[in-house]
């Protein structure tokens, strides 16, 4: 069946001229336009592809994107990915079957779909009709004001989690130690493994005392797992990793977005918390482009608290140093998620643990 107004646009991964698997989810935080080309009707595509070429200032990838989602070989042989104009090559159909744009007989529904900036339905229209589409790209509003209204990310900001000498204690933890870069997750096969990644640049030490745990876990049970379960509805029974994490200006420290549950190793994991250390640093909040360009950052010793599944970066440190203790919240339906994982690849995960999913 077709997508219809308002639905969600289906995640998937794909090939583009220039990445192997390219994460379509990623693209949130802008509007999006795809243009379905027919691989039976070649004077279509080339009306379609030359429409693009005569809009190509328009697509900047900070307002708009655009994905073509090509089923021809020939076509695909000559794609060219760039800056804000992506191919998608869909050669066997299945991209265009999850968007209801091919038939299961063979039928195609070459078409325009205009996605809002949290990958939404706004819009569809015959391929064919490029100037209606065109026409109305130029009147959208700027993609942080998209929904009409002020939007704010469903996230929990609790204060006074952890007190000011405990802050400096873990501040002082990784000064002494100064960390090691750490990396990314991505699914190879049926596993999970940890790469390097420019998607992030942050050096982390583990806290490993277990003495320390035993405090941390205390005030983490205390004063923010009762606010998760009323703010967020969700009663938090597990917690893993202990880890202070540093962003250096000095670094170019940053984590691209992301989303922290996207591999098998991840999966369980239901909810991040980000307690910042110290506020002596520029630059380094959160932000949810999918909920509009707003940055949040929560005061010392308090915590930002949200969904794993939420598309999220920390952005760049421009000034100083950024100290944050960074762990993942989950309960016990997710433990046996992640048992089960573990379970099939035969090994445990906790040489990924200062790892986060990459997407």
């Amino acid at each position: 069946m077709p997508l219809q107004l308002g639905e969600p646009a289906p995640w998937f991964t794909a090939p583009t001229p220039s990445s192997s698997e390219f994460v379509f989810d990623t693209a949130a935080g802008r509007y999006v336009l795809m243009a379905f080309l027919p691989k039976d009707d070649p004077d279509a595509a080339s009306a379609a592809v030359r429409a693009l070429a005569a809009n190509r200032a328009m697509f900047d990838d900070d307002r708009l994107a655009a994905f073509v989602v090509v089923r021809d070989a020939a076509t695909a042989a000559s794609a060219r990915d760039m800056v804000g104009l992506r191919w998608f090559l869909d050669l066997d159909g299945e991209i265009s079957r999850r968007y209801g744009m091919l038939g299961a007989d063979g039928t195609e529904h070459p078409t325009w779909l205009l996605l809002d900036p949290a990958l939404r339905i706004m819009g569809r229209v015959r391929l064919p009709n490029a100037q209606m589409v065109f026409d109305h790209l130029v009147r959208l509003a700027p993609p942080g004001d998209y929904a009409g209204t002020p939007l704010h990310a469903p996230v929990l900001i609790a204060p006074r989690i952890f007190e000011p000498e405990l802050c400096n204690q873990l501040i002082a933890l990784h000064r002494a130690d100064g960390g090691s870069f750490t990396g990314v997750m991505r699914d190879a096969g049926d596993r999970t493994m940890l790469v390097m990644d420019e998607l992030k640049k942050r050096r982390d030490i583990v806290i490993d005392d277990k003495d320390l745990q035993d405090l941390l876990r205390e005030r983490l049970q205390r004063r923010l797992f009762p606010l998760i379960a009323r703010g967020l509805g969700f009663t938090a029974t597990r917690i893993e990793r202990y880890i202070v994490s540093c962003y250096d200006a000095a670094d170019a420290a940053v984590f691209h977005p992301h989303r922290d549950s996207t591999t098998f190793a991840t999966a369980h994991r239901k909810f991040a918390c980000s307690i910042n250390l110290n506020d002596d640093f520029t630059g380094g909040d959160l932000r949810f482009a999918e909920y509009g360009r707003k940055t949040y950052r929560p005061p010392v010793g308090g915590a930002v608290v949200f969904s794993c599944a939420m598309l999220h970066e920390a952005m760049h440190v421009t000034a100083g140093r950024r100290y944050a203790f960074l762990p993942f919240f989950y309960d016990e339906a997710a433990a046996e998620v992640l048992a089960a994982y573990q379970a099939r690849v035969g090994a445990p995960t906790s040489d990924l643990s200062l790892g986060e999913a990459a997407v």
